[in-house]
């Protein structure tokens, strides 16, 4: 009998350890019933697609699941495809505090940053 080898298949987003730093603290401040932290992309802005990270309190059976040290990471099923290959990251300076994404299917964003298109 041949033996069926499966690999892992590489996390959608590459979370930096400042993300998950950030995520862990999120996590411990979260309201009672929330499970993790979702990543999504809603359409909105002048270019088209937004990133928004919100606390979710229910695994949905299509989403990436991504467990880090502090917690579960969720990636909405139908912006997996927008975001394959990003990283996110956790920036904090004396101006300024919010993650960061370097997203290779990006081919556009807005003037301010706040959307992209793809």
């Amino acid at each position: 009998m041949t033996e069926v080898k499966t690999r892992q298949r590489p996390a959608a987003v590459i979370l930096t350890p400042s993300a998950e730093a950030r995520i862990a603290k999120l996590m411990d401040q979260a309201p009672a019933d929330a499970i993790g932290v979702k990543l999504s992309t809603p359409r909105r802005g002048c270019s088209g697609l937004a990133y928004s990270v919100d606390y979710v309190t229910e695994a949905q059976g299509f989403d990436e699941r991504i467990e880090t040290p502090g917690g579960l990471f969720f990636i909405d099923s139908a912006s997996v495809l927008y975001l394959i290959g990003s990283t996110m990251d956790w920036v904090e300076d004396d101006f300024t505090a919010g993650f960061t994404f370097q997203n290779p299917n990006a081919k556009g964003a807005c003037g301010c940053g706040e959307s992209f298109t793809v």
